[in-house]
């Protein structure tokens, strides 16, 4: 009888070791979490300014008047992939 105590006793001793490992992952994974959401927030803040920097240089650009043809056909289709876009947008609307 002692033996299967002993037994028990041990099995006892184990998950409870496991629930506080348990506890100690769930605590980890929520700390993880947060600091995901720090991250993906600090590059959303990042890619809007990264894009804000770059409309400031194509106007630059614009009113610089230094392009060459590369520069023209890549802004066009900028443009032409706005306007798409926009003419999308519009249409959704009417519908």
């Amino acid at each position: 009888m002692t033996d299967i105590n002993q037994h028990i006793h041990h099995l006892h001793e184990k998950l409870q070791l496991l629930i506080k490992e348990y506890k100690q992952v769930q605590k980890e994974n929520k700390k993880l979490q947060k600091e995901i959401a720090v991250l993906q927030s600090n590059q959303l803040a990042k890619n809007l300014q990264v894009e804000q920097l770059e409309q400031k240089v194509t106007a630059v650009q614009i009113t610089g008047g230094h392009w060459d043809d590369s520069q023209k056909q890549a802004l066009q289709k900028k443009i032409d992939t706005y306007l798409k876009e926009i003419d999308k947008c519009l249409a959704l609307l009417h519908a």
